[in-house]
């Protein structure tokens, strides 16, 4: 049992270091949680944890700590060691399309299943070591569907980050009608098509991040989850937070999904954009640049409302 092995050392050895990652408020490790999934927890420094936060991270080739190859904001990461100042452990993993470039996994063989699966994984893992009292999900963006559906039966709580509340093709459309109007009716015909002939081929070239072929499969198999049908089904605490200036998902997202899910809390902090930073001006360049600023703070609202959230189910 590695993690009790891991609490025992933190129990008498504080702070001590390990693989390298640690300050005065968190201890770092790295885990291989199976063959698909390697992520790092986080613990406070000062003990053990009650709470285990599990961070889902959104769309693309996202890794641990909120970041992809041209994208560095750190964001899942901070809020994770700013969580374990508080008390509150987290684990957070990179998205297996990671081990499938290395393992030369074809791209058309992914299917939206494959990452809430990996989610149940992560759960059954920590079950097992049975540390944690309360095990919570905390999606990202792509990640809160992903968290609705690996929260059934499996977590004892679940937050939605700037989660969507309506299907994925309702958000794309709506997404390329924002940034260029003229696709976004080519758009929803070759959504359409997707979804009465399981594929299609009537897109524009400018489209082809969405609808080349190889990515179809794992376009369909996200598409037929409405998130706001899902997180009604759950039965367990539940927070939804967004972001006034989050120029991705809005805020009215996060009302459909409180809607559907009458008993979660609703929590719109004003300011926040996307990847968790205050954003005062309306301009959308600084939103965006804001995106490879790491070391710009965190919203200073965000981990005292998540961290209200945990605490309130000891």
């Amino acid at each position: 049992m590695l993690i009790k092995k891991l609490f025992l050392v933190m129990i008498f050895c504080g702070s001590m270091t390990i693989n390298g990652q640690t300050d005065s408020s968190f201890v770092e490790t790295d885990l291989s949680i199976n063959e698909m999934t390697d992520g790092t927890l986080t613990t406070p420094a000062s003990g053990t944890s009650e709470n285990l936060v599990i961070f889902i991270q959104g769309s693309g080739p996202t890794d641990r700590n909120g970041n992809q190859p041209m994208m560095k904001n750190d964001g899942i990461k901070k809020i994770a060691r700013e969580l374990a100042a508080a008390g509150i452990a987290s684990f957070r993993f990179d998205k297996r399309i990671f081990k499938m470039q290395q393992l030369q996994m074809k791209e058309k063989d992914l299917r939206f299943e494959d990452f809430v699966k990996d989610v149940v994984d992560i759960e059954t893992y920590f079950r097992k070591e049975a540390i944690f009292k309360h095990i919570i999900l905390a999606g990202h963006s792509e990640g809160s569907l992903i968290g609705m559906l690996a929260a059934k039966d499996h977590a004892d709580a679940f937050i939605s980050l700037a989660g969507a509340g309506e299907p994925i093709d309702n958000i794309v459309v709506a997404q390329i009608n924002m940034q260029a109007p003229p696709l976004a009716e080519n758009a929803r015909v070759a959504f359409d098509d997707m979804k009465e002939n399981g594929q299609t081929s009537q897109y524009n070239p400018m489209l082809s991040a969405i609808f080349r072929p190889s990515v179809q499969p794992f376009m369909n198999s996200w598409m037929k989850y409405d998130p706001s049908e899902e997180i009604a089904k759950l039965d367990i605490p539940m927070l939804i937070i967004n972001g006034s200036k989050d120029i991705q998902v809005t805020e009215e997202q996060a009302e459909m999904l409180a809607e559907a899910a009458t008993e979660a809390e609703l929590e719109i902090i004003d300011g926040m954009n996307h990847i968790f930073r205050n954003i005062e001006s309306e301009d959308r360049l600084v939103n965006t640049k804001s995106y490879n600023e790491p070391l710009q703070p965190l919203h200073p609202e965000l981990v005292p409302v998540l961290t209200e959230f945990v605490k309130s189910l000891e």
